[in-house]
């Protein structure tokens, strides 16, 4: 038996030589750089590509099938001449025995200098989608020969086709690839550079460790991105499920978004594709950039349709106006430099190729919380749906800071009026009539962002439990807005404002080169000091009392200045229960009237205010001029009639008003205050000109009305003296009739 097995060792131990022997040989004694010609031929038969080898080709064949590649090239059978792919090098090697099980056994796969260029052409055909296929002539058949009819697979064939090669590979390399792809017909151009990609053992059904880096760049925009990928693949051909476990990706990315800064990213996740099901889905996400962090999932659905988004987002707490800063994209100075500091978010998302949903959706902004929907149906139609519903929000801390130039006008425009507040003393009316104002009162800040407004199609409805706007309080405010082809409708902007209500409509035209808005406005019984109090807080208001307002008003523009230069329309006002502040109307027509009674007021000034009942009018504004032919106001003991124009674009006013005067009604009056029986009726002029501010305080006698009105009652007297003589000479000697007619004649 030793013998038996020395014998048998010995021979295959010769056996083995002879394998070897003849597997030298054949590396040695046969080149296949001899067959290339048959090679190509048989790439263009069987695979439909040409195949072009520069290189030489290097192989062994046992116990390792080894091939190495050099400077090789492939293009489509149609464009022979224009490569897709080329590469420096590629090295493989298979185990002999176990290709006859069907197992594929590698050893390391290494490419070098792979070059894959992809090309759209302007009929939106991609090079790759020739790959494989064979020419037009080769796939026609014979003229006038029908063409054989496909044959049903046999059991034989199908369980072939359904046997799969096993994979074992140690490991996979490839350095120093680069992919292109090219879009002819949008001109877009995205590359990836430095390709790195390294594995450990593939081995199917088993966790791959893997490890990539690329440097990606785009021409329009021009984009640059540095991207390093790790994670472990596992894949199931039969189940055609791809899982990639564990992924983390990080970079950097720059270029002309980021106006010369650059983003910081990273993502981590479970990431699963299941071709079969047509899903995939993105567990664990983590994404973080710059100063930003998020978490949620991710769900696609309808891979070979149009593939559906689904899953929940929930971003950190962080300062969007920091972030945005650091990636190149500032916002816009505001007036409250603090604003849009705080900001997260919690929501689902649907979404598509071409929209976006966010539903459920709870936001914080600085001290404002939001829920509803915010959607964006089309991407390229910039279709904004909006549906928020939020508890409290301060929109003056959103607007766009004022200008050096508004602030240097508003500065000289308050200055005017202080200069003019400090001559206009209430009291006797003695002081100066204050000289009407010349500072332009507002700004040539851009308003509007045109453009925008020209591209959006927006539906937006809100509602908010308190809503500051132009430092108005709001109170269960709700906006209903929607806007197309650059036209936007407010189609209702309502609210409570200091107990009173307020609605208003409108319209914005932003289709023609200048900007044109017209507004319709309801105000009831809303304190009307808020509108008109100034930015100093230790100055009055010049009038209080409810106000009620109807107005319909147009203009043009896209500034304040130039929106007020240009507006028009029709207002009627009502203000009652309301009171002049800081001018005593009465003390000045007590003045008055002791000055027709030529006499001097013996007691001190009374208060400082005059209340009155009401005071109405109408307004019919002309390119920012506001004429009021018919102001009436109802005071105790006073009936008050005027006109005159409210010039908006200085703020200033400029009134004749005349006033009836009861006289002094105290139980204890003023004798040179005392109206008697010629003045019953006599109408007592005033002036009202300055700042719209000064209110009252600029109002002063009318010294020439008032001497008219001492002719006409010096008149009068006479008149009274001629009747009393007739009476006395006349007696009863005479009619009535005859007595009345004498006394007309002294009329003429």
């Amino acid at each position: 038996m030793k013998a038996f097995g020395k014998i048998l060792g010995l021979g295959l131990l010769g056996l083995l030589l002879i394998i070897v022997a003849l597997g030298f040989a054949l590396t040695h004694l046969f080149d296949p750089n001899d067959y290339k010609d048959e090679i190509r031929q048989l790439a263009r038969d069987k695979a439909h590509v040409e195949l072009t080898l520069n290189g030489d080709i290097g192989w062994s064949l046992f116990p390792w099938l080894g091939l190495e590649l050099h400077e090789a090239s492939i293009a489509t059978l149609n464009k022979p001449t224009e490569p897709f792919a080329d590469l420096q090098m590629l090295g493989l090697s298979v185990r002999v025995l176990p290709l006859l099980r069907r197992e594929v056994q590698m050893s390391d796969v290494r490419v070098e200098g792979l070059n894959l260029s992809l090309v759209r052409d302007e009929n939106g055909h991609g090079n790759w989608q020739d790959i494989g296929k064979p020419l037009p002539t080769q796939a026609s058949t014979t003229p006038g020969q029908p063409a054989p009819a496909p044959s049903e697979p046999t059991g034989s064939e199908e369980s072939a086709s359904e046997r799969s090669v096993k994979l074992d590979i140690d490991s996979l390399t490839v350095n120093n690839a680069r992919v292109q792809y090219t879009d002819a017909k949008t001109g877009q151009s995205l590359t990836a550079e430095s390709i790195q990609l390294s594995t450990g053992a593939v081995h199917e059904g088993a966790n791959i460790p893997l490890k990539a880096s690329a440097f990606i760049s785009a021409a329009q925009p021009n984009i640059k991105v540095r991207s390093e990928l790790a994670g472990e693949l596992r894949f199931d051909r039969k189940l055609k499920r791809y899982n990639l476990e564990d992924m983390r990706l990080s970079g950097e990315a720059s270029g002309e978004p980021f106006a010369g800064k650059s983003m910081t990213f990273a993502a981590q996740g479970q990431l699963l594709v299941d071709m079969a099901a047509n899903v995939a889905s993105w567990n664990g996400l983590k994404v973080s950039a710059n100063q930003l962090r998020a978490l949620g999932e991710l769900n696609v659905r309808e891979l070979d349709k149009t593939p559906l988004v689904g899953g929940g987002i929930s971003i950190a707490q962080f300062d969007l106006r920091t972030f945005l800063d650091s990636i190149g994209q500032p916002l816009p100075a505001t007036a409250d430099p603090a604003a849009f500091s705080k900001l997260e978010l919690v929501s689902r998302l649907s979404a598509s190729p071409t929209s976006l949903a966010l539903e459920g959706l709870a936001v914080k902004l600085d001290d404002s919380s939001f829920s509803g929907r915010v959607a964006v149906e089309d991407f390229a139609k910039q279709a904004l749906r909006i549906q928020l519903k939020g508890d409290k929000f301060d929109a003056d801390r959103y607007f766009p800071a004022k200008s050096e130039q508004a602030k240097g006008a508003k500065a000289a425009r308050q200055a005017e009026v202080q200069q003019q507040e400090a001559t206009a003393v209430a009291g006797a009316g003695s002081s100066p009539l204050p000289s009407a104002p010349t500072q332009v009162a507002w700004s040539t800040d851009k308003l509007l962002p045109v453009d925008r407004l020209r591209a959006l199609d927006l539906q937006a409805d809100l509602s908010f439990g308190a809503l500051t706007l132009d430092k108005l309080p709001i109170n269960d405010a709700q906006l209903k807005a929607s806007g197309q082809g650059g036209l936007i409708a407010l189609q209702s902007l309502r609210g409570e404002l200091y107990n009173g209500t307020f609605e208003a409509t409108g319209s914005v035209d932003v289709r023609p080169a200048v900007p044109q808005i017209g507004i319709n406005t309801k105000i009831n019984r809303v304190p009307v000091e808020h509108f008109i109090k100034s930015d100093n807080p230790e100055q009055a208001p010049p009038v209080k009392g409810l106000l009620t307002l109807s107005s319909d008003l147009t203009a043009s523009g896209n500034s304040q200045k130039a929106l007020i230069d240009t507006l028009n329309g029709n207002a009627n006002f009502t203000i009652n229960d309301g009171v002049l502040v800081n001018a005593n109307l009465e003390q000045q027509l007590c003045q008055a009237i002791a000055t027709l009674n030529r006499k001097q007021l013996s007691g001190d000034p009374r208060g400082k205010d005059t209340p009155f009942q009401e005071l109405r009018g109408s307004l019919v504004v002309r390119n920012g001029v506001a004429s009021n032919p018919d102001l009436k106001a109802r005071i105790p003991g006073l009936t008050v009639n005027g006109q005159g124009d409210l010039d908006l674009r200085v703020l200033g006013m400029d009134y004749r008003v005349g006033v009836v005067v009861e006289g002094d009604q105290r139980a204890m009056p003023d004798p040179a205050c005392q109206v008697n029986e010629r003045f019953v009726g006599v109408e007592l002029p005033l002036r009202c000109r300055g700042p719209l501010e000064l209110g009252a305080k600029a109002c002063r006698l009318d010294q020439d009305g008032l001497g008219k009105v001492a002719a006409k009652l010096a008149g009068n007297r006479l008149k009274d003296k001629i009747d009393e003589k007739l009476d006395e000479k006349l007696g009863d000697k005479v009619s009535p009739e005859l007595k009345d007619a004498l006394k007309g004649l002294f009329k003429r």
